[in-house]
């Protein structure tokens, strides 16, 4: 619980994602007395969105959380969801590896292997990739340094094939990302903590799983669902909110932020003219380009450092087929598709067989989904929505064999959906924090900051309350009030 603070005035939260409504619910039970949310779209929820596809319940965004970190999981129980948060009924990906698919070896760390054995009978590596990986284990120490991008240094331990093979599809499953690019301190930091002290990323990775097993709390589901979707999340948590008094518009774009002598001011546009409301704090819940866009006049440094952040795009095509068309199938959550197939789909879920719910919903109705796009790689996202579901549909043909038309079809398009981490991210989020910090009564918070996951998110939005809940109490002098 934050601590609360009796009679803070007016805050206003921008953004109606997760971490905003994340970040309002943590601010009304820390005691704000007047509370408004302004999202720019006409849906609340981001990238967290709970619909239907041919009278089945689906998420067309995000559809886990990490259920080993407890944030999004505390939530979720206390906004009402707490009897339906679900374990999925089977995690057992594969991959789409040298021509087949082939399952996921077990025991490894974002694809960094702990068990070679494991590796080798997958048949995912070729004989000169598991050739090249023992290497490892006489190799000199290689440095790091203050941060090192996840591909370089696995590549350097193990060779380019675990890299683009194992380690990619993963990371890629998360940031939509290039593997050589992004940062192995903000993305894998227990791969950091073994890079920076030992030699051996094997054995490394071998040792922590071995402590892991050995400690209880570890056990159970590392993934999380809602029935009905995680999308039903940030509804749930708006509802919870408008209960204890706060405002939420959608349809609200923020043009402007200024900074006052009682706190902030923040001009909304409206086909009437721009609107005026005051606050005495605001919390900037909003991707990058936009925070950048908002923060430029008061805080021209960290705005800048926020301009500078790249995104990736991503679409999603969700598919509901008659489950008799669906023989082919094999068993598991769905697979993961290596950059270096040279496929456009990137992964493909199998949502009927991950999710109880989604089964239960229409027993004779089979929902599965692919994605498309990745940084550096959105071409595909060029073409229009039947195209994109031809193209999954050829993958899926291939892969599994599926040639079943489906019976209806549904693109959810993520532009600008993911932000990268590449090498310094997390020093360039500190100094956005720093000269923002400096800024009384704001805050900000989202996947640009403190991860991508869900819980990373609601996370984020705590500390933004929480900076908010403790500067509230203060005069912008730093002099207690009365």
């Amino acid at each position: 619980m934050s601590e609360t603070h009796p009679g803070l005035g007016h805050v206003i939260v921008i953004g109606g994602g997760i971490s905003g409504l994340a970040a309002a619910h943590f601010l009304l039970e820390g005691g704000t007395r007047r509370l408004t949310v302004l999202e720019s779209s006409s849906r609340l929820g981001g990238k967290l969105y709970a619909d239907e596809i041919a009278g089945v319940p689906v998420d067309l965004g995000a559809e886990s959380m990490l259920a080993r970190r407890p944030e999004a999981v505390e939530l979720a129980r206390a906004v009402g969801l707490g009897e339906d948060i679900v374990a999925p009924t089977t995690a057992s990906a594969s991959l789409w590896s040298r021509g087949r698919l082939r399952a996921m070896p077990k025991g490894s760390l974002m694809g960094v292997p702990g068990d070679l054995a494991q590796v080798a009978g997958s048949g995912v590596l070729s004989a000169a990739g598991l050739a090249r990986m023992p290497l490892d284990h006489v190799l000199p120490r290689t440095k790091v340094g203050e941060d090192v991008a996840v591909g370089e240094f696995v590549a350097a331990r193990l060779g380019r094939e675990v890299v683009d093979r194992l380690v990619w599809p993963l990371l890629g499953g998360v940031y939509a990302g290039d593997a050589y690019r992004i940062s192995m301190r903000a993305a894998v930091p227990q791969l950091y903590d073994i890079a920076r002290s030992g030699r051996s990323l094997i054995e490394g990775v071998r040792d922590l799983q071995r402590k892991a097993a050995a400690k209880p709390q570890t056990r159970g589901p590392v993934f999380a669902g809602i029935r009905g979707g995680v999308g039903r999340l940030p509804v749930a948590v708006a509802d919870a909110c408008r209960r204890a008094g706060a405002q939420i518009e959608t349809d609200a774009p923020v043009r402007e932020l200024r900074r006052t002598a009682t706190g902030w001011q923040v001009v909304l546009e409206s086909a009437d003219g721009d609107r005026l409301l005051d606050a005495e704090a605001v919390v900037l819940a909003v991707p990058g380009p936009v925070a950048s866009r908002l923060l430029a006049g008061e805080s021209p440094v960290a705005a800048g450092e926020l301009a500078a952040v790249e995104y990736a795009s991503l679409a999603l095509v969700t598919m509901a087929y008659r489950g008799r068309d669906l023989a082919t199938l094999p068993p598991g959550s769905g697979f993961l598709v290596p950059p270096v197939e040279g496929r456009t789909i990137k992964a493909s879920t199998f949502s009927s067989c991950k999710w109880q719910w989604n089964a239960d919903a229409d027993p004779d109705t089979f929902v599965l989904r692919t994605s498309i796009g990745r940084y550096g790689d959105e071409a595909d996202l060029a073409w229009d929505d039947t195209d994109l579901v031809r193209l999954s549909r050829e993958d899926l043909t291939e892969a599994v064999g599926l040639h079943a038309a489906p019976v209806a079809a549904r693109v959810t398009r993520w532009d600008g959906g993911l932000p990268q981490y590449p090498v310094g991210h997390l020093t360039r989020v500190a100094r956005v924090r720093e000269h923002v910090g400096k800024l009384p009564g704001l805050a900000v918070c989202g996947a640009v900051y403190d991860g991508v996951g869900i819980p990373a998110c609601v996370a984020s939005a705590r500390k933004a309350a929480d900076r908010v809940l403790g500067t509230l109490g203060r005069d912008t002098s730093g002099d207690a009030r009365e």
